[in-house]
């Protein structure tokens, strides 16, 4: 899939803790898939109403986040405890201002609480029961911990508990299979920039155990320059501060947004840990790029009033 120009959009991924071809049977592909294009219409969508870039990233999230097949809000792995923790984050690039939460375990949407947390406070970040709190307070909408609960995410706890021997934070070999994560990056009508991310970290990881999904500049950062949504072994994206890496090498170097992707992802975090992850970004002036080192990245983009293109397998 190439990565065009649009002038006003989205762009998304759905984590690259993909399936391998061989395993993917053609029902679970076109589910995964469909689920793609109804997040990139959402986003869309809220463009089209007239909503701004921080809109239509939280929208096309939000899609994510109540699907089961993808591991953020509804389909989030389990920590060593067997109990579900999520953390998300957002921020729009116009203005600068962000927000996170962490291990929140009755939100129905964490990034909308994300959202919240940048709109209706003073703060940036808010964690466990705190962040919940906040929640119930504003309104938004809540679930049972049987609501988060799938039969698949429960059958990878239990494989992770077998292949390391009950050592929590460690899925096999694979980094791939440490990640698995839901993000959004958006362009508006007005050339605004706005990114959102979702997570429900690692499977069998230890409690309390935060990634880099809700932390601004590892993996997530919009300003100026561009707009930045990552995905992988978090650990590693918040050493480097990946996402703002993006930004940083367009604004300090001058470099194109390919070149600044393709600089953190397939250079940096290349040499300290093949198939670390991938991003989505999108630039000030439309560019967009769907980056990975891994052997595919479930992703997608949309032109404002384009048709969605979506991806699993491939070059990144």
């Amino acid at each position: 899939m190439s990565d065009p120009t649009i002038s006003s959009g989205v762009v998304i991924h759905g984590g690259v803790g993909t399936l391998p071809p061989d395993r993917m049977t053609p029902e679970l592909e076109a589910a995964y898939r469909e689920a793609l294009r109804e997040s990139l219409l959402a986003g869309s969508a809220a463009l089209q109403n007239g909503g701004s870039a921080l809109d239509a990233a939280v929208e096309s999230v939000k899609v994510m986040e109540d699907s089961p097949l993808f591991n953020a809000g509804r389909g989030s792995n389990f920590d060593e405890r067997g109990v579900i923790t999520m953390d998300a984050s957002v921020m729009d690039g116009a203005t600068l201002r962000a927000g996170a939460v962490a291990g929140v375990v009755e939100t129905r949407y964490p990034v909308e609480l994300a959202r919240t947390v940048m709109e209706r406070t003073e703060h940036l970040m808010l964690i466990g029961e705190g962040a919940d709190a906040l929640a119930r307070v504003e309104g938004l909408q809540l679930a049972e911990p049987a609501f988060f609960h799938t039969d698949r995410r429960w059958a990878d706890l239990q494989r992770a508990k077998e292949q390391v021997g009950a050592r929590p934070n460690v899925l096999g070999g694979d980094p791939s299979e440490k990640s698995g994560t839901v993000g959004a990056v958006a362009r508006d009508r007005n050339g605004h920039l706005a990114a959102a991310t979702s997570t429900g970290g690692m499977a069998n990881k230890t409690w309390g155990r935060v990634g880099d999904s809700p932390i601004i500049a590892a993996g997530t950062y919009a300003g100026p320059h561009c707009a930045v949504s990552c995905t992988g072994w978090g650990e590693y994206f918040i050493r480097n501060a990946v996402a703002y890496d993006v930004h940083a090498r367009m604004e300090y170097l001058g470099v194109s947004l390919e070149e600044a992707t393709r600089g953190v992802i397939h250079g940096k975090l290349e040499r300290q840990v093949p198939g670390a992850g991938g991003m989505v970004a999108i630039d000030s002036e439309g560019a967009i790029a769907l980056c990975f080192n891994t052997p595919g990245m479930y992703r997608g983009w949309i032109a404002e009033e384009g048709e969605p293109s979506v991806a699993i397998f491939g070059e990144g």
